[in-house]
């Protein structure tokens, strides 16, 4: 009896903080439907007479199709490269070479610097590349991470020597070793990898601000606070628009929750 009460109380104390975790949301998620002022007194808990015409009304101030289309594609162009790059480098670090320590004291020392202080150099290289109002400039600078580099080291170390020492003697290519062996047994990393790049380029505001000055260009963020000009009040219309933003990353994140905390996991345990 005693060991059933010590097994539910933990449960309990987790369903009680993950309501209170939720409660932002649906509160956002209310208002979309209702339209109801948040500072009210006393608030109402149950929608009244929720309808969907907010989330229409979304579509007739703003291109939100357009702006979708721009954060999908860059996400994605950002995710693909997140996964082949951080693999390549995590990959590479799994060998011993003279330099190794101080490849690794390098890139722990630039997550020290914040991307603030490179925006002008990376404005100015995105320049001469001619990437500025592209989907590619806009997904450059995220497109290698050096946490998911780590990531991936992380799990690669974890894969037994053995495997590498077989595919050596039957003369795979190193490039073939990664695709085939390593990535398939890292899909822990692959979903940490995944879910870390959607979010950072999802939500990035600063850099597309920046390398953007066409409207047809411009990323869901940009095309948030273009919608706050128009509706500065706690309006239904910008709770039904915040709410379209942030159910893709929702959406992710739920698809690859557990590849993501064992990934974190192992590189807590194996970093």
């Amino acid at each position: 009896m005693r060991r059933s009460r010590a097994q539910i109380i933990p449960h309990v104390l987790l369903i009680l903080l993950s309501l209170v975790m939720i409660i932002p949301l649906y509160w956002v998620l209310k208002t979309s439907l209702t339209g109801e002022n948040l500072f009210i007194y006393p608030p109402s808990l149950i929608p009244r007479d929720p309808h969907v015409f907010f989330f229409i009304d979304v579509y007739y101030w703003i291109p939100f199709m357009r702006y979708f289309f721009n954060s999908v594609l860059v996400s994605l162009i950002v995710v693909a490269a997140n996964v082949v790059l951080n693999s390549m480098a995590g990959f590479a670090l799994r060998y011993t070479f003279p330099g190794k320590r101080l490849i690794i004291l390098t890139y722990l020392s630039c997550t020290m610097i914040p991307f603030q202080t490179t925006i002008i150099p990376a404005f100015l290289l995105t320049k001469h590349l001619g990437l500025l109002n592209t989907h590619f400039g806009l997904a450059l600078p995220l497109m290698s991470t050096i946490i998911n580099i780590f990531v991936f080291k992380a799990s690669f170390d974890a894969v037994p020597s053995s495997l590498y020492d077989a595919a050596k003697i039957d003369g795979m290519a190193d490039w073939k070793m990664l695709f085939r062996i390593y990535l398939p047994l890292s899909k822990a990393a692959v979903g940490t990898n995944i879910i870390l790049s959607f979010i950072w380029s999802w939500n990035n505001f600063i850099w597309p601000l920046i390398i953007i000055n066409q409207r047809e260009m411009q990323t869901l963020p940009l095309g948030l606070a273009r919608f706050l000009s128009y509706f500065e009040d706690t309006s239904g219309q910008m709770y039904a628009f915040v709410l379209m933003v942030i159910a893709p990353v929702i959406a992710v994140f739920l698809l690859n929750q557990k590849r993501f905390i064992s990934g974190v996991l192992s590189g807590a345990v194996k970093g």
